[in-house]
């Protein structure tokens, strides 16, 4: 496995002239990537990693002068280019990892908090990762400078990614009709959450749902799946309706390969207090309402598996690096 990875990232460029490279480029990324793994949060603490570490990091790479400063490392890792890192990190992704068919892969966005450099008028970086869900492995990520600029994220992260027979979910920011088409266009699926910024579609959908329970004909012939959960002293109970009467959406005919829409209701009890939400999705996966129903409970995981994972293992929100662009690289190590 090791020498996979040293093969992938052995393509990066190092950014020092030719005198200044005492230490060599793979021995520095090979360091920052296992201190990381291993708890380091600065630089500091990835030379104090390597200097404990020395013998058992030399089985892999020569680290012929020793363990970097902690100078040295922060000065490689914030010129390093962002966007070589992260081909070579998705070509070893690519290179490991099959998704197999009918994978869900969640998008979402996180802002690093603390990456904001008033003195620069630098705002906080905001990342946008694909998360295999079953695989529990980063995909992929590239940076916004704003969460509002996530819609155009999203299309240069689905660029890089192979997605054949994957299902994609987004969030009601990504639902977009270009985003759905360059999903279908690489052989992929999704599954979008429809909220007011989609205005005609979701008013569409809610009153789909709402006529027909109003009218109890059942024009929608909608299939219907409901899940319970329980523990720590609450219940959890899901239900989705979903439809592929697209007669009723007139709109759906704007979305490429659409083929059936979902309500979602998810109701929560704690002692006597009850609380309901409904959300509503327009999707390119056939009638099937347990597959949709996982597919979306797949995508709040995203939150659990990957967001809270970074924030308080690898604390990425106290994380105060700043320097060039090594905020967004030692994002792309934590991911990795």
């Amino acid at each position: 496995m090791s020498s996979q990875f040293l093969d992938h990232f052995s393509e990066l460029e190092d950014p020092r002239i030719e005198r200044c490279r005492k230490h060599e480029l793979l021995d520095i990324i090979f360091l920052s990537v296992c201190a990381v793994l291993s708890g380091a949060d600065g630089w500091e603490s990835i030379e104090e990693f390597g200097d404990a570490k020395l013998e058992w990091l030399r089985k892999f790479v020569p680290m012929k002068h020793g363990i970097p400063s902690h100078d040295t490392i922060a000065r490689v890792m914030s010129r390093l280019n962002p966007e070589a890192l992260q081909r070579c990190f998705i070509g070893w992704i690519q290179a490991v990892v099959a998704l197999h068919s009918g994978e869900i892969v969640a998008i979402d966005g996180k802002t690093l908090r603390h990456s904001f450099d008033t003195t620069r008028r630098k705002t906080a970086l905001h990342m946008v990762s694909a998360w295999a869900c079953s695989n529990g492995l980063v995909l992929g990520q590239v940076h916004t400078e704003e969460k509002s600029n996530e819609i155009k994220a999203i299309p240069a992260l689905l660029d890089l990614l192979d997605i054949r027979q994957a299902v994609v979910t987004i969030d009601a920011m990504g639902c977009q009709k270009d985003i759905a088409e360059l999903i279908r266009s690489k052989r992929g699926d999704y599954v979008f959450a429809v909220k007011k910024n989609q205005g005609q579609l979701y008013e569409e959908i809610r009153e789909a749902f709402e006529l027909d329970e109003q009218e109890g004909c059942g024009k929608l012939k909608a299939a219907f799946h409901e899940e319970i959960d329980s523990g720590h002293g609450r219940v959890e109970v899901r239900r989705i309706w979903q439809s592929a009467n697209l007669r009723w959406i007139p709109s759906a005919k704007d979305w490429k390969g659409a083929k059936s829409f979902a309500r979602v209701e998810s109701e929560r009890h704690i002692g006597e207090k009850i609380t309901k939400e409904i959300r509503y999705f327009i999707s390119s996966l056939p009638l099937d309402a347990a597959r949709m129903l996982s597919g979306i409970r797949s995508h709040w995981a995203i939150e659990n598996s990957l967001h809270w994972v970074l924030d308080m293992t690898f604390r990425e929100d106290a994380s105060r690096v700043r320097r060039g662009d090594a905020a967004e690289n030692l994002s792309m190590l934590r991911r990795l």
